[in-house]
């Protein structure tokens, strides 16, 4: 387990190439959900997510060890390849991205800017994933794992910056995607000594880390993960990360797509700010549950705001965005 230190190390590191985010409590949200809540803005990032800070932890760590390191290569559906792209564009090396068929046509173009070279291949997340260590053998590069004690030490950062800024939260959502996020929560939280609750959201959709926290056994589903939340969408569980979350969440909701249309739509209201699905999640969740915590004090990690333009206006229309899955 990570100890503050390290956490503070990381942040030192991560603050070389970015700043610590805002957390605000927005009034509006307050008024509509009965709930004072807090809204942490890892939108705000220079490649609009959370991940980011991982991947400059994951790549300096690996440079550090492997100073004779190429280039890497991993899977993402964005946001992940986002982050390795911009770690690798500052260490000066070449970054190969594995998406899946049908990926978002934004994050694909923002991988590309931040210099990654991509392939498309595989029907969904996980099947692009199965791809990548072909093809670092192809290229003779690093397999950088979508789950990672360094990715999540990386990611903690925010949860520690969070934590000290707003110390007597009661709960805190956070989406899950291969888990980096919510268990860089729980390890701040044990780092910290805080008591606040953590609680998980994944998609109806894509709801394996539910099913697996609820039983005693590792679930992955075999159903399409067609949620236009696509950071969440991910059908096998990550062994580690699940064992994290065993020891340090609360519990795990499911919030259909429905509800993280309108957790969007919400966001721009509220905030002004863009959400993706993803990022949206913990906001609906957190809607979803308003009774429950009334009175208290409650954030929600808005992870990125990366959503394509076309999905944007469908969902500040009213519709729901439906993926084509390759």
């Amino acid at each position: 387990m990570p100890t503050l230190a390290d956490f503070e190390t990381a942040a030192r590191l991560v603050a070389r190439h970015v700043p610590p985010t805002p957390q605000y409590a927005w009034p509006l949200l307050a008024e509509a959900l009965g709930v004072e809540t807090w809204i942490k803005h890892e939108n705000h990032t220079p490649t609009g997510a959370f991940k980011v800070r991982g991947g400059l932890v994951y790549v300096e760590r690996l440079l550090a060890n492997r100073p004779d390191a190429r280039g890497i290569v991993s899977a993402t559906r964005g946001n992940h390849g986002q982050s390795l792209a911009f770690a690798a564009r500052a260490h000066g090396l070449a970054c190969t991205i594995v998406v899946p068929r049908g990926n978002s046509v934004e994050k694909n173009a923002a991988m590309r800017a931040f210099g990654a070279e991509l392939l498309e291949i595989g029907a969904d997340f996980d099947e692009a994933k199965a791809a990548v260590p072909a093809v670092a053998a192809e290229r003779g590069f690093e397999v950088v794992p979508s789950f990672h004690p360094d990715l999540v030490l990386g990611v903690g950062t925010y949860a520690v910056e969070l934590f000290r800024a707003v110390p007597d939260l009661a709960v805190v959502f956070c989406p899950i995607g291969l888990g980096s996020g919510v268990c860089g929560l729980i390890e701040a939280k044990a780092a910290l000594g805080h008591g606040v609750e953590i609680v998980g959201v994944v998609s109806t959709r894509a709801d394996a880390y539910k099913q697996s926290l609820e039983g005693t056994t590792l679930v992955e589903t075999s159903h399409p993960a067609d949620t236009f939340a696509d950071g969440m969408a991910v059908r096998c569980p990550s062994p580690d990360a699940l064992a994290i979350m065993r020891r340090g969440l609360s519990r795990i909701v499911a919030v259909d797509d429905a509800a993280v249309a309108e957790a969007v739509r919400l966001l721009f209201t509220a905030t002004h700010n863009a959400a993706e699905g993803a990022g949206a999640a913990a906001l609906a969740a957190l809607a979803g549950e308003r009774e429950r915590w009334k009175g208290r004090r409650a954030a929600a990690i808005l992870t990125g705001g990366n959503i394509d333009r076309d999905w944007y206006r469908a969902v500040l229309a009213g519709e729901i965005p439906r993926p084509a899955l390759g």
